[in-house]
């Protein structure tokens, strides 16, 4: 079998053309043609025969065939019926390769149930498999596709995806900065999120406005086991976080004023120690699971 195409900015111009397509900027289209860069996310997904492999945003497929010569499976993603046209054709001398024709995500907490399904169906057929996330993701969805996938139960091992570098700004902040916010608890709790590379625009065709990066994370077991309701912890963190800049005892009583009396937060801050101008921005990730598994437990005491 031939070596894919490599998808140069020339390239990918004179093949949508041919096509009478431009650049949807509705859609996030922005193709990364830097060859080097495609090369360096292949090689940092740290492909083999087991993997199976989650790319959203397949666009024209270029990145799709190389990652098909390197996992045991390809299941990419595609919202533009005439990109995914186009992508049909790159990728039909891999039978590795699922190519599908839909938005991932069925609403900002949820994939789309058929993605789901096609996942775990090759993931099934392969034995002892994993999950790999790697793509170069549109920026609007970015947020929902990383931070959902750790929620699906699946056995992910690795992310890899070029993101707006502002998020992954977010996604790596520490306490105490001004990026720091239920998105980096969300991940750090659960994983090592890391920049790997800042890339300019340049990179990318058409250039977007903004700078970007590859992030990579990997799943930190330790931490997501210490947490006891994956669920309340995500909820707890969406709204802690609303108020930021709050301090924390007033805004955790305003949260769960319905479910019990206002002094089972003193007694809360008493037993963290906490002071009265504690805010949630200044607290680890690891103590902020350990609230929320607290409070969890307070609001199920006597339910048993």
């Amino acid at each position: 079998m031939s070596d894919p195409i490599r998808q140069t900015r020339t390239h990918l111009m004179a093949l949508l053309k041919q096509h009478g397509l431009n650049p949807r900027s509705d859609l996030g289209q922005n193709f990364l043609t830097d060859v080097n860069i495609i090369d360096f996310v292949v090689a940092e997904a740290h492909l083999g025969p087991k993997d199976v492999v989650l790319e959203v945003g397949a666009g024209t497929g270029g990145m799709t065939a190389f990652m098909a010569q390197q996992a045991g499976a390809v299941v990419s993603v595609e919202l533009d019926r005439h990109l995914h046209a186009i992508a049909t054709g790159v990728i039909e001398p891999y039978d590795n390769v699922t190519l599908l024709q839909c938005d991932a995500l069925k609403n900002k907490n949820n994939f789309q149930p058929i993605v789901l399904e096609t996942l775990r169906n090759q993931l099934d057929a392969i034995e002892g498999s994993q999950l790999k996330l790697v793509a170069n993701l549109p920026y609007a969805i970015a947020t929902p596709v990383i931070s959902n996938l750790t929620l699906t139960g699946l056995p992910w091992t690795r992310m890899v995806c070029t993101i707006q570098l502002e998020l992954a700004q977010r996604m790596t902040a520490s306490p105490q900065t001004g990026n720091y916010g239920s998105l980096a608890v969300w991940l750090q709790a659960q994983s090592f999120p890391s920049i790997l590379k800042k890339l300019g625009p340049q990179v990318f065709w058409p250039r977007p406005k903004v700078h970007s990066a590859v992030i990579c994370l990997t799943p930190a077991p330790e931490r997501f086991g210490k947490i006891e309701d994956l669920l309340f912890f995500q909820d707890f963190l969406r709204r802690l976080f609303h108020h930021r800049r709050k301090l924390m005892r007033g805004v955790l009583k305003g949260m769960y004023r319905k479910q019990m009396p206002k002094e089972r937060v003193d007694d809360l801050f008493e037993e963290f120690g906490f002071g009265v101008n504690q805010r949630a921005e200044e607290l680890e990730p690891e103590v902020l699971v350990r609230v929320s598994n607290r409070l969890f437990g307070m609001m199920n005491e006597g339910t048993d």
